[in-house]
C-alpha cells in the first residue's frame, strides 16, 4: 500500500460512477455546502463544517484542525466523539505525525491503515481506534486555515479517490465560510468599540458636564455656612434641583438604549415612547404624525439598522430639546418623501445658532450628523435663536431584501 499523496487524477472523475452513486454524492456536497453557507458565528461555523465534512464521506470521526501563522494548531473541533470520550483523551493534539505532515505540506493525504504509515505517532490513552484515513487542507487566498481530518471510513476499507475530491471542493467552501464568519466578528467589534465611543461622547456631553457644575457650585458651601448661610442653602437648594435633572436625563439616555433596543423592530412605537418620557419629565406637550397611513408604511420599508438609527437620533434630539430648548410644545413626524423616509422634531424653543462655534466637549450635533451620514441620508438643522429648532433628518428608500420580506 501506499502512504504518498494520491497521484494526479482527472477532475471529473465523479462522471464515471454509477449516475445513481453520482448524483447521490453530488446532492451530499450540496446539502454540505447549503449547510455552511451564510454562518456568521464562527464557533457555530466551525462545528457545523466538521458535522457536515464527516457525514459527507461516510466517516465515523471527523476533526476541523486551525492552525495559527507558525502552523500550530490553536482550536481543534471534533465530530463523532462523545463529550466524554473527548473529556477521556485530555489535550488536543499539537500538530505533530501525520497531522503536521498536512499542515506543513499543505497537501492531502488518503491513507488505507494509519497505524503503518512512517509518520504515524500513535494514539494517546483513551483515544478511539482509528484506521482509514483522509486529510485536507483548508486554504484561502490569505494562506492556510487549518485541516480537515477523516477517519474510519464506513462500510469499507479505505477513503476513496471521489472521497477525497468530494472533501477538497467541500474544504474550499469552508475556507470561505471561515474567511466570512471572522470579517463579521471582525465587523462586530468594531460597531461595538464605535457604539462605546459614541455613548461615552453622549455622556460627556451632558450628564458628565452637568455633575461637574453641580460639583463645582458646592466647592464654596463649607465656607459659606457660616458667613452667609441663606446663601449656602439656597446654593444647596439649586445642586439639589441641578441633580434631579440629570436623573431625569440619565433616565432618558437609558430609555434611549433600550428603545433601540426593544423598539427598533417598530420606530413608530419607539418614537411615541420617547415623546411621552419627555413629556411626563418636561411636560413638553408633543404632537404626533406617525399614523399607519404614513409611519408604518415608512417602517416595513426601512431595514431594522436604519430604524434603530433613526430612533437614536430622534431620542438625542428629544434630550437637546428638553435639556436646552425651554420649549412648551414639540412635533414629531415621520413620512415618506420624495423616495425618503423623512423623519421630523421641532418645537416652539429659543432656538439657537447652528453657525455658531460647538462648545468643547459638546457631541449631540456631530452624533446626528454621523447618523445621517452611515444611512446615506441627510440632516437638516433649522433654528435661529427665539425662533424654535426643526431638526429634519431624509434616508433614500431603496429595496432590500429585509423589506421584500
Amino acid at each position: 500500500m501506499s502512504h504518498q499523496p494520491t497521484p494526479a487524477r482527472p477532475r471529473h472523475d465523479l462522471a464515471f460512477r454509477e449516475p445513481e452513486t453520482a448524483i447521490s454524492a453530488l446532492e451530499a456536497f450540496d446539502e454540505a455546502t447549503r449547510a455552511i453557507a451564510g454562518i456568521m458565528d464562527l464557533e457555530s461555523v466551525l462545528q457545523i463544517i466538521t458535522d457536515r465534512v464527516r457525514t459527507l464521506v461516510g466517516a465515523e470521526y471527523a476533526a476541523l484542525g486551525i492552525v495559527d501563522a507558525h502552523g500550530r494548531i490553536e482550536q481543534f473541533i471534533t465530530s463523532g466523539l462523545r463529550r466524554e470520550e473527548r473529556r477521556a483523551i485530555g489535550a488536543p493534539p499539537s500538530g505533530l505525525g501525520i497531522l503536521g505532515l498536512i499542515i506543513h505540506q499543505g497537501r492531502s493525504y488518503r491513507i488505507q491503515e494509519i497505524g503503518t504509515h512512517p509518520e504515524a505517532h500513535g494514539f494517546p490513552p483513551n483515544h478511539p481506534e482509528m484506521r482509514s484515513f483522509l486529510g485536507v487542507p483548508v486554504a484561502a487566498k490569505g494562506g492556510s486555515l487549518g485541516n480537515l481530518y477523516l477517519s474510519n471510513k464506513i462500510g469499507a476499507a479505505e477513503f476513496t479517490v471521489t472521497d477525497e475530491l468530494l472533501v477538497e471542493m467541500f474544504a474550499r467552501h469552508a475556507a470561505i465560510a471561515i474567511e466570512n464568519a471572522h470579517l463579521h466578528a471582525r465587523v462586530s467589534q468594531l460597531a461595538v468599540v464605535e457604539e462605546r465611543d459614541r455613548i461615552g461622547r453622549d455622556l460627556h456631553d451632558g450628564i458628565i458636564q452637568g455633575i461637574y457644575a453641580v460639583a463645582l457650585s458646592l466647592e464654596d458651601v463649607p465656607d459659606m455656612v457660616k458667613d452667609n448661610p441663606v446663601e449656602a442653602a439656597t446654593r444647596v437648594d439649586r445642586a439639589i434641583d441641578r441633580l434631579n435633572l440629570t436623573i431625569r436625563d440619565i433616565r432618558n439616555f437609558i430609555l434611549g438604549l433600550e428603545s433601540e433596543l426593544v423598539d427598533a423592530g417598530d420606530l413608530v412605537v419607539g418614537l411615541a415612547g420617547l415623546a411621552e418620557e419627555v413629556r411626563i419629565n418636561t411636560m413638553i406637550e408633543f404632537e404626533l404624525d406617525l399614523d399607519a397611513q404614513h409611519g408604518h408604511h415608512v417602517q416595513l420599508v426601512l431595514p431594522s439598522t436604519h430604524r434603530a438609527q433613526l430612533l437614536q437620533m430622534a431620542r438625542e434630539a428629544l434630550s437637546n430639546m428638553a435639556r436646552h430648548s425651554r420649549a412648551t410644545r414639540g412635533r414629531i413626524s415621520l413620512r415618506e418623501e420624495d423616495g425618503s423616509a423623512v423623519l421630523e422634531i421641532s418645537d416652539n424653543g429659543r432656538g439657537f445658532d447652528p453657525a455658531a462655534p460647538v462648545q468643547p466637549g459638546h457631541h449631540g450635533l456631530d452624533n446626528l450628523h454621523d447618523r445621517a451620514a452611515a444611512m446615506s441620508g441627510m440632516l437638516v438643522i433649522d433654528s435661529e435663536p427665539g425662533a424654535g429648532t426643526r431638526i429634519i433628518v431624509r434616508v433614500p428608500l431603496e429595496a432590500t431584501p429585509e423589506a421584500q420580506l
